[in-house]
């Protein structure tokens, strides 16, 4: 069959090769169409060189996930590490729950004496017993008894400065000694109770007075001037330490209107003591037993 079919291929492909005016006169030997088939393949010629490479064609879709593999072998133990910084401090826990009581342990030695505990409460007075035998004479203390402290001094002059203590120049009764006339001060020489007064006559001005104790003012006293003679007074009691001061003085500016008038009036500044302060006596006596 196969060369029959070549037989015909050829056969039409050379009656197409001839002119037109030439086709009909030729013929062919049936022993030329034998010879004209096709023999066997020949031997494959030697490689040809290699071509260039073609471009690179596109990149393919991922490939599925393969398998996964068998776990390998334990590896063996490394070595330790150095010991890492200290971390932070975490949060105190919620306060646990308290537990149960547990059960009494056994009793344990004796202790030492404790210290002597504090007296108690005091019981029923008791009877009362007898008289003692006389005691020995005490200490006399006619002088403590005695011990006094007044003053009651005038002024002289009128319109003292303002702001400072007034200096009563003219002693009326200095018992004790303890008012000084330089600097218009008492000055506490026995420790108690002690009253003071004064009566200021004024005239022409305004007056603004005031008791002082030790810098502070005690009391406060404002009269204003009429144009007739007037009086300020004013009072307090008071308890004094030992060189405790007390004075008089003008507290405002302008207002000193304290007046000196021989034929009519005077300015009197007056103190005394009420009574002593016992732990003063106290510490007297002490120091008479010694």
């Amino acid at each position: 069959m196969l060369w029959l079919l070549l037989l015909a291929c050829f056969t039409s492909h050379a009656a197409n090769q001839l002119p037109t005016n030439q086709k009909s006169s030729i013929t062919f030997d049936p022993s030329q169409l034998i010879c004209s088939a096709p023999g066997p393949p020949g031997a494959p010629g030697p490689p040809g060189y290699p071509g260039s490479a073609g471009p690179i064609g596109r990149m393919g879709l991922p490939g599925k996930d393969g398998v996964d593999g068998k776990d390998g072998q334990k590896g063996y133990k490394g070595e330790e590490g150095d010991r890492g910084n200290q971390g932070r401090s975490g949060k105190s826990g919620t306060k646990g729950i308290r537990g149960a009581i547990g059960k009494l342990g056994p009793r344990g030695p004796r202790g030492l004496k404790g210290a002597q505990g504090s007296a108690g409460i005091h019981g029923p007075k008791g009877t009362d017993g007898n008289n003692g035998a006389p005691g020995l004479p005490g200490i006399c203390k006619c002088g403590i008894n005695t011990a006094r402290s007044a003053f009651s001094v005038a002024i002289t002059y009128s319109f003292p400065k303002e702001r400072m203590p007034i200096k009563f120049d003219k002693v009326l009764l200095n018992e004790g000694g303890h008012y000084n006339v330089s600097s218009g001060k008492f000055i506490c020489g026995i420790p108690g109770i002690y009253y003071f007064s004064y009566d200021i006559t004024l005239a022409k001005k305004h007056l603004a007075i005031g008791l002082v104790h030790n810098g502070q003012y005690r009391i406060k006293t404002f009269d204003a001037n009429t144009g007739n003679y007037d009086v300020a007074s004013g009072s307090t009691i008071m308890y004094l330490k030992r060189k405790d001061e007390v004075w008089l003085q003008i507290f405002y500016s302008e207002q000193n209107g304290l007046f000196y008038d021989a034929h009519w009036a005077d300015s009197l500044f007056t103190g005394f003591m009420i009574y002593v302060d016992q732990d003063y006596l106290n510490e007297i006596e002490e120091e008479q037993i010694f």
